[in-house]
């Protein structure tokens, strides 16, 4: 797993399709679907792991992204 893509097909995988015109909402029901996958063991550790990395990194974008647009 190395990008959102990879994510988002890995969600599509089980049926999982998120979009609600919102990033930041996206993102937090993302990692509770990877945790959710993870817990049924799913998902090992090392993709559980990343996912979240990733979800995390994009989240930190989303924010700034939103600090500038406010400013």
């Amino acid at each position: 797993m190395k990008t959102m893509a990879d994510i988002y097909d890995l969600l599509k995988e089980y049926g999982t399709f998120i979009y609600t015109r919102d990033p930041l909402g996206d993102l937090a029901l993302m990692e509770d679907e990877i945790k959710e996958l993870y817990k049924a063991q799913v998902l090992d550790i090392k993709d559980y792991q990343m996912a979240l990395l990733l979800i995390r990194q994009r989240e930190t974008k989303e924010r700034s992204k939103m600090q500038q647009d406010d400013a």
